[in-house]
């Protein structure tokens, strides 16, 4: 689904998408976790922001209770 090798900003989006699939949140609920517009997840989602401002990471980060050196380099998702 979304496995493009090498793609930074899709390494970004599966470690988000893991941790809001473990949590249990939409993402609207993401967005309002981490006081963003929800347009802002969504374009995340389709690659439209391809390098993600720090405090946007920070924010997901943040909402998602993960670090953001776990965010950037999609660990989440390379441990399993």
């Amino acid at each position: 689904m979304y496995k493009r090798k090498g793609n930074c900003h899709n390494m970004m989006w599966v470690s988000v998408f893991k941790k809001m699939k473990e949590k249990n949140i939409s993402q609207s609920e993401l967005a309002k976790r981490a006081s963003i517009n929800k347009t802002v997840i969504s374009a995340l989602k389709n690659g439209k922001i391809k390098k993600p401002s720090f405090d946007l990471a920070c924010k997901i980060a943040d909402a998602l209770e993960i670090s953001l050196d776990d965010l950037r380099k999609g660990k989440d998702n390379a441990e399993n």
